[in-house]
């Protein structure tokens, strides 16, 4: 099968959910046999040249890359909320050069499946469906406009404002693109409701983000424990409000009790104001680290105090393939389906997050049995072969394959 991958960003280096759901499918399709070309937007704030992306990489696609700079200026963003009703957010991405590379790849390519990765690319369905027979397929990261209605909810004053007039717009755009394309590919459960509660109509397959056991080992030798961290883009705004929330409602009654235990925090991109909100007894703040993996292997109880966001939160499937208790609230681990007090720790209130954590520190038993039935239900439920393969499936049965 030859499958197109059509991105707002490029998907290498894998920091962030976005990036990772992306890779792994596109690794999950090329061991499976299959041809995929992937053309992404190369932004300025994800720029990187075909060069710097390690031949294994390249050995699973085809990599090309369009610039479209699609960056934020304050000026544009006004204009935009003042003359126009589309959301800024879309408006980024609309470029006529990306537009005359999906053109050329259309007319020089035959493919089976074009597969769009995110709501942001969706409006170069037209062009697709001009220069191509191929099934168009919507893969949903997550429900746009939910992400900017609860951070809109967590805001005060004119960002709360301008966030609820970006929400509307963005979910009018949402609705207005749904059945544009042939197949639509949710990444959790609870989206594929929302989306068809939205009006969606066309077959759908949900297909959470795998994860290779290969890459994921929990490995204990350096093991740091008790200690507390967290990792993530620190520039998703999700991230930031999570954070702030815990250093003003958990940290200091986590620290008085126990005065000798670190936070660790990492990510990239961590504005000045958040390195500040961090600067706290035994907060280490460590930025951008070399090896994700390494580092959340070195740390014991991972904490992700998300109240806002939509979609699956990729760095949860990775802390429990790697074994680690997690304390996260609902939001945070919604779309997967996880037990609470079995293999993660669901908490909403300062009171009952702080709660967790300590029972964590001091019950090593407990501690234990959460982080192997962590491993377990991963690989269980989150293998990407696996999922690559039953997506790969549903394509052939929508393609008149099987």
């Amino acid at each position: 099968m030859k499958i197109l991958q059509v991105t707002n960003k490029v998907p290498y280096p894998t920091k962030d959910g976005g990036a990772i759901a992306t890779m792994n499918l596109t690794r999950g399709f090329s061991l499976l046999g299959h041809q995929v070309t992937v053309l992404s937007m190369n932004t300025a704030k994800h720029h990187i040249s075909v060069d710097e992306i390690p031949e294994p990489i390249k050995d699973l696609a085809k990599f090309k890359l369009v610039g479209v700079p699609a960056r934020i200026y304050a000026l544009s963003a006004l204009w935009n909320l003042l003359f126009s009703r589309k959301p800024y957010n879309a408006v980024r991405f609309i470029s006529k050069a990306f537009k005359a590379e999906l053109k050329t790849t259309l007319e020089e390519n035959t493919f089976d499946i074009i597969q769009l990765e995110g709501l942001y690319v969706c409006p170069y369905i037209p062009i697709i469906k001009k220069y191509s027979s191929a099934k168009i397929v919507y893969r949903a990261h997550n429900i746009e406009h939910e992400i900017w209605e609860r951070t809109a909810l967590n805001s005060r004053g004119a960002k709360k404002w301008y966030l609820k007039i970006l929400t509307r717009r963005i979910k009018k755009f949402e609705i207005r693109l749904l059945n544009d394309y042939d197949l639509i590919v949710p990444i959790t459960e609870r989206d594929g409701k929302l989306l068809n509660i939205l009006g969606n109509s066309k077959p759908s397959h949900v297909s959470q983000t795998g994860i290779d056991s290969s890459v994921l080992i929990p490995n204990a030798k350096n093991l740091e424990h008790p200690t507390l961290f967290h990792i993530g883009s620190m520039e998703w705004t999700p991230n930031q409000e999570g954070l702030v929330w815990f250093m003003d409602n958990c940290w200091n009654e986590i620290h008085k009790k126990y005065p000798k235990l670190k936070f660790y925090v990492a990510g990239r991109n961590a504005p000045l104001w958040l390195q500040k909100k961090l600067e706290a007894p035994n907060v280490v703040f460590e930025g951008e680290v070399q090896d994700a993996y390494e580092f959340m292997n070195s740390k014991s109880i991972m904490i992700v105090p998300i109240n806002s966001g939509s979609g699956m939160r990729i760095k949860v499937i990775e802390g429990m393939a790697l074994g680690k208790p997690i304390v996260s609230t609902t939001v945070g681990t919604e779309g997967i389906a996880t037990t609470s007090g079995k293999n993660i720790v669901v908490a909403n209130t300062p009171a009952d997050f702080n709660s967790a954590i300590f029972e964590l520190i001091e019950n090593r038993d407990y501690f234990d049995s959460i982080s192997k039935n962590a491993i377990e239900f991963i690989h269980e439920k989150f293998d990407n072969l696996t999922s690559a393969s039953k997506l790969i499936d549903f394509y052939k049965k929508h393609i008149g394959q099987l």
